[in-house]
């Protein structure tokens, strides 16, 4: 008796190994079907805007880059030079990242860490990027020479920073996004996103943002064959201002359209011969049927 029990542990042992072999292959079969089906989908889309100026491309998320479109659009509504908004975007991105956070040094909040005990406004309106941006403005209008100033001092003498030689950093990427969302290189801003949330593509929405950053533009919507809808803006009353560079407003409302085109839910812009679509990385040559007329940009909501 005492010479069988080994076998019958063999036995048991051998039974075991089989079962894990097995499990073993079974794992490794599921493991190489997982594979293959991530294989077959495709690789999720990284979300970004970029803006090439000079041979060199800056890169910022939607997020900022709606902000961005807001600080430059405020300028262009106001008349003012790409300078201005090449400050404004280099002191909101030392400040904030060009992020609306709501903390901050002190007391300090907002796109522009603006101190509602320093006269700024109260905490709700400097946390409003509209309030924010304009009353930034107000102040940098008032810097005598501001324009031929370096970047950072003109920043510094609007906002009495403890860092005042920071804002220096930002100032390449802050021009280049200046230049492209002011209409002076034009074709120069793309966003990469991914398929456009529930929610957004509204024509109400793009009217309301646009009025809010561009002034009352005159537009026309009209629902696109196979689902969708076509938003027509006319950029002839920017364009009164300066008749003689014309073609920038169009390039400005157009780049613009692009930097807001994540909350928006916009998916196609044309402007000047050139199209940008939501899953391009970059302009490209329109179609006769895509181009708007002169002095007009094309938004496309839905498919």
């Amino acid at each position: 008796m005492a010479g069988r029990r080994p076998r019958r542990h063999r036995g048991r042992r051998a039974g075991c190994l089989a079962v894990a072999l097995v499990v073993a292959l079974g794992g490794g079969v599921a493991a190489v079907v997982t594979v293959l089906r991530l294989q077959d989908e495709a690789p999720p889309v990284v979300q970004r805007c970029a803006a090439t100026v000079d041979g060199t491309t800056w890169f910022l998320s939607p997020e900022q880059a709606d902000n961005a479109a807001l600080i430059a659009a405020t300028a262009v509504r106001r008349g003012l030079p790409a300078r201005a908004v090449t400050i404004g975007l280099a002191t909101a991105l030392q400040e904030s990242k060009l992020v609306n956070v709501d903390y901050g040094d002190r007391d300090s909040l907002g796109l522009f860490q603006q101190r509602p005990s320093q006269g700024w406004g109260t905490p709700e309106q400097v946390q409003d990027p509209v309030y924010a941006t304009g009353i930034f403005y107000d102040h940098l209008v008032q810097v005598a020479g501001y324009e031929e100033l370096p970047i950072t001092e003109a920043a510094q003498a609007v906002q009495r920073s403890g860092y005042p030689d920071a804002y220096a950093q930002h100032e390449v990427r802050a021009r280049a996004y200046a230049s492209a969302l002011t209409g002076w290189s034009p074709a120069a801003l793309s966003c990469t996103l991914r398929d456009p949330d529930p929610g957004t593509g509204a024509v109400a929405a793009v009217t309301a943002r646009l009025h809010r950053d561009l002034g009352e533009l005159p537009l026309t919507a009209e629902p696109r064959e196979g689902g969708g809808t076509t938003v027509v803006v006319d950029v002839a009353p920017l364009a009164a201002s300066d008749p003689a560079n014309a073609d920038r407003f169009t390039w400005a409302v157009a780049q613009w359209a692009v930097a807001v085109a994540a909350p928006l839910g916009l998916t196609h812009v044309e402007a000047g011969g050139q199209a940008w679509d939501r899953t391009e990385a970059s302009w490209t040559a329109a179609t006769a049927a895509d181009s708007p007329a002169t002095g007009q940009v094309r938004l496309t909501l839905g498919p």
